[in-house]
């Protein structure tokens, strides 16, 4: 996930440089600007194109919040509640807010724990760190697996979000929820295999029994859904979001080449690459054949989009820029970009740019 850093002090800035390294695809850091000329702060941190200076911590967190999907803070607490209070909007679409003292003694889930992945990220950093996790959600205090926690690690959305409550709260009192599949999902046999790996039980999906109080959660596509208004109040789904890929390669590549870098992009996020709904690349990339034959082969459609639609998408999701790209093709970012474009709405991406040796791959859900 895409990761924004945020510090206040010097101590602050240490301890950020150190949650950098602990994630995987890295993070961009947002630092006072006072700190720039000062060699002793910035040393540790190195990758200067990741840095973001700012004059004033509110604005800089106001153009962070929709871009990213989670957001480190190296500070007090109540200063972050202030910073991001006016910003929610629902726990379906906030991104995930980590809390970290100057020490790195102890990391807080602040916002977004289940859907968003705040307390996933919180475990990994406190992991790393050495620091104590802190999590307050009821259902992980219990260690209980609630459905919302883990629809997102799936590529799925709960929904209505209104009855997540209802299948948690029956969840904590041993109501356990009666898992069902459509047959329409797009990877059926995955998600049977995902079910039964974590021990929930499952079926086919089915009309739930009448006077039933126990939850039942439906994994289905969006062509399933009812009316918000006819889902019973102790049932909710969990909805199949589109993965979308963005592509940039070699000229040359052939489409086995290509094949290979999707599937072990997928692969890294632990889905098959039948789960991808949509390919995007630059129109620069129309005719490349390689391209065109693996959209075919997956059966999935291809989209090209302009430089003005990518760099539309570069600046909507503040996305990092290579030079070389750009003085090659006119814009310094392909795949995160395409992947943006191929998307209607808003986007969380799953996979940041990553190389495969002539191809660049991407991978974001659909909200």
């Amino acid at each position: 996930m895409r990761t924004a850093v945020f510090a206040l002090t010097q101590q602050g800035i240490l301890c950020a440089g150190r949650v950098r390294s602990c994630l995987d695809e890295g993070a961009e850091l947002f630092l006072p600007e006072r700190f720039l000329a000062v060699p002793e702060v910035m040393a540790p941190i190195g990758d200067a194109a990741a840095i973001h200076p700012f004059s004033r911590l509110r604005p800089a967190v106001q153009e962070a919040f929709p871009r990213f999907e989670a957001l480190v803070f190296v500070m007090a607490t109540g200063i972050v509640v202030r910073m991001i209070a006016p910003l929610l909007r629902s726990k379906l679409e906030d991104p995930a807010v980590v809390v970290l003292d100057e020490q790195g003694r102890h990391v807080i889930s602040l916002l977004s724990g289940h859907v968003g992945g705040a307390n996933s990220l919180a475990q990994q950093l406190a992991g790393a760190l050495g620091a104590d996790p802190v999590i307050t959600t009821a259902t992980d205090v219990e260690g209980l697996m609630a459905p919302d926690a883990w629809a997102a690690e799936l590529g799925l959305m709960p929904w209505p979000k209104s009855h997540i409550q209802a299948v948690n709260t029956a969840l904590l009192v041993k109501r356990l929820p009666v898992y069902q599949l459509s047959s329409r999902l797009i990877t059926r046999d995955f998600y049977a295999q995902w079910l039964t790996a974590h021990r929930l039980s499952w079926q086919s999906a089915m009309p739930a029994a009448a006077g039933s109080d126990q939850p039942l959660v439906i994994l289905a596509p969006p062509a399933d859904l009812p009316s918000a208004a006819d889902v019973p109040p102790g049932t909710l789904y969990l909805v199949e979001r589109p993965l979308f890929a963005g592509v940039g390669c070699k000229r040359g590549m052939s489409a086995a080449h290509i094949l290979a870098a999707l599937q072990e992009a997928c692969r890294r996020i632990g889905m098959p690459v039948a789960r991808i709904a949509a390919l995007g690349s630059t129109i620069v990339k129309a005719q490349e054949a390689g391209l065109l034959q693996a959209a075919e082969e997956l059966a999935r459609p291809l989209h090209f989009f302009s430089q003005a639609e990518l760099e539309s998408a570069i600046a909507a999701y503040g996305l990092q820029e290579s030079p070389f790209v750009k003085k090659t093709i006119g814009v310094g970012n392909v795949c995160e970009a395409a992947a943006v474009c191929c998307s209607t709405g808003r986007v969380r991406f799953a996979l940041l740019k990553t190389r495969f040796a002539g191809v660049t791959v991407a991978l974001a859900w659909g909200l």
